[in-house]
């Protein structure tokens, strides 16, 4: 039952996966549809050439059944079937159908012991209520049957009977057939059709050879009767006619012995020939040999079987190795169009896969100008070694989260894993505003630079404003424990360092020296959301527009008593500009990215920052001439 369910919503799930219309038109009853299964696989394995689907034989019997002949590797999966022929029959052709075993075997005339199962078809039109009660199979039926005059009832009894049932079958006497021919929009002329002969045969022998370059006839004995002109300049031994085709030919596909009982059996399959290697010329073993495909018809005036093929080639590189052109393609043949569409298809593809591979390209690009510095990282991309440098001069910060140890007891680890992302989000994008550089994550530790790589002499106000923006950033990050905003300690010093690439797997780019281990100190050693400088970074600060106060002398874990100070706040920077946010004109709405408010007009400077702090909730500033106003 599972597996019947599952064969059910195979075919559902190929109908959405875009084989719908080509299912759709296999057949235009079930017997049809099955009949081509094996067409379709052998299509589809074109682009999927590791494919290994089933094989599948239909036989009609007299009383409107089917034999269904199901050949398979895999054994135990023979349930499918009935949910996905079931589905087909259903969806398509809106019958019902029931199917049952009536025959499992290991089948002998296969190669490779496939399984083969025999199921019993049968089926019934699916019919509505009126239709149901009004075409009941009795003899009464019948008999009202012949007296129903509404053509619309005739063509309900003539679809039914059409589509396979055996519901009322009506037959019609041949005026009403003519009628039924002639009758606009109404006509049966396919459904009736009858074709036509002519009483010889209008085509030469040489015509029919250079027409259809791709055949062969031969009698129940496999001897040769007659091949077309390409084919025998593929496998020059078909020139002497009288030869066994098996002695040039295997059957690749369906599996069967090659006997011309075994290809009656399987006529309506599609059959796949290869040419053997050791029939043919010396020069020619070195080539991969040639695959066939067609059908085979069985002419019973002659007692002879025809083998209508093509040469079974995917792409133009195939055709090259078995030193073939499309010229020896028959124009008609429809090999010449899946050669050159298949040839599209794997250049789309291709370019598809270039495009795929740039992709790679330039996310493993941005992931190494993440992890690196961009001229560091291009020194590795182009093989160069990458050479330690030394930095006269360059401010480091460190900050950590406080109480750190105590959340982590307290929590979930994905709780810590989303505060810390949220954290580092911002602190990241800071980065970018301030243009320091950011060194590494350890746990909740975070560590940026500025005036490396790249030397500037404005390193240490750059941190300092990084600075004061992730104190501000961490009020918006919550504690998982308390519900209240987490607090940070941070610590700045300025000094010298060596800086330079370590490692190969996962490469980093370090600093080392006792600049770091003094910022280091400078954090572990401050206060809850205070800003901690050491007095070299204060130095560089000072004549540099912030507002610091003094903390003192402390006791330094390594480095004994040390003078330190605070970052309070940057004089000529609102707090929009710290965090990198636009600055909105109060008066007209539009947006500023000002970086400063402190304006020098004439040797004499205002500040707009005292203004601001002092609660006026509108300022503006006018510059006219040499005048001067707020």
């Amino acid at each position: 039952m599972v597996l019947k369910e599952f064969g059910e919503y195979f075919f559902e799930f190929c109908k959405r996966s875009g084989y719908d219309h080509m299912l759709r038109t296999l057949g235009g009853n079930l017997y049809e549809f099955i009949e081509n299964l094996d067409a379709l696989h052998s299509y589809l394995s074109l682009s999927y050439q590791e494919m290994n689907a089933p094989s599948f034989r239909v036989e009609k019997n007299e009383d409107g059944s089917m034999h269904l002949h199901y050949y398979s590797d895999r054994r135990g999966l023979y349930h499918i079937v009935p949910g996905i022929i079931g589905a087909a029959a259903q969806d398509f052709f809106n019958i019902e159908i029931s199917m049952e075993i009536v025959n499992q075997m290991e089948e002998e005339e296969r190669t490779g012991k496939k399984e083969h199962i025999v199921f019993l078809v049968t089926q019934n039109p699916v019919l509505s209520y009126k239709e149901r009660k009004k075409f009941s199979c009795s003899p009464q039926c019948h008999a009202d049957s012949e007296k129903q005059t509404d053509p619309q009832l005739n063509n309900k009894k003539s679809e039914n009977t059409i589509r396979g049932g055996s519901v009322c079958p009506v037959k019609k006497s041949h005026w009403k057939t003519i009628r039924g021919i002639i009758t606009l929009g109404r006509g049966k002329l396919l459904r009736g059709f009858d074709p036509v002969y002519p009483k010889t045969l209008w085509i030469d022998t040489k015509t029919f050879c250079n027409g259809l370059p791709f055949h062969m006839v031969f009698d129940k004995e496999l001897r040769v009767k007659q091949a077309g002109v390409s084919i025998q300049k593929i496998v020059p031994g078909l020139q002497t006619m009288g030869i066994c085709l098996d002695h040039y030919f295997s059957i690749v596909h369906p599996e069967v012995p090659f006997t011309i009982s075994s290809i009656q059996k399987f006529i309506n399959s599609q059959f796949v020939f290869q040419t053997k290697r050791e029939m043919m010329p010396e020069s020619w073993k070195q080539r991969p040999m040639l695959e066939l495909r067609g059908q085979m018809i069985w002419m019973e005036s002659l007692q002879c079987m025809l083998y209508l093929c093509s040469p079974l080639l995917r792409t133009l590189h195939e055709l090259e190795e078995r030193q073939m052109h499309i010229a020896d393609i028959a124009p008609h043949d429809v090999t010449r169009d899946l050669i050159l569409l298949n040839q599209q298809r794997l250049a789309e593809m291709e370019l598809s896969n270039q495009l795929e591979r740039k992709k790679e390209e330039l996310r493993t690009e941005a992931l190494l100008y993440a992890m690196l510095p961009q001229h560091v990282a291009n020194q590795l991309k182009e093989g160069k070694r990458v050479e330690a440098g030394e930095f006269k001069e360059c401010t480091i910060l460190f900050s950590d989260v406080v109480t750190f140890t105590n959340i982590c007891a307290q929590c979930e680890p994905i709780q810590i894993v989303l505060m810390l992302n949220s954290m580092y989000l911002q602190f990241d994008r800071l980065t970018t505003v301030h243009d320091v550089y950011k060194v590494e994550t350890i746990g909740d530790a975070y560590m940026v630079v500025g005036g490396v790589p790249v030397p500037v002499s404005t390193h240490a106000e750059r941190v300092a404003n990084f600075a004061l923006g992730i104190i501000i950033a961490a009020k918006g990050v919550q504690n998982p424990v308390s519900g209240n905003p987490i607090q940070i300690r941070v610590g700045i010093h300025t000094g010298p360092v060596l800086a330079g690439v370590v490692g190969e797997k996962m490469p980093r780019y370090c600093l080392f020296g006792d600049t770091v281990n003094i910022a280091s100190r400078m954090e572990s050693h401050g206060v809850p959301s205070k800003i901690h400088l050491s007095s070299s970074a204060y130095q560089c600060l000072k004549y540099k527009n912030f507002e610091m106060t003094e903390r003192g002398e402390i006791e330094v874990k390594g480095k004994g008593k040390m003078h330190t100070y605070f970052l309070i706040r940057n004089k000529t920077a609102c707090e929009n500009e710290i965090m990198g946010r636009p600055i909105k004109d109060l008066d007209s709405g539009r947006e500023s990215t000002c970086l400063n408010f402190q304006q020098e007009l004439s040797g004499e400077v205002y500040n707009a920052t005292p203004l601001l702090q002092s609660g006026a909730s509108h300022f503006c500033l006018c510059v006219c001439g040499r005048s001067k106003a707020f």
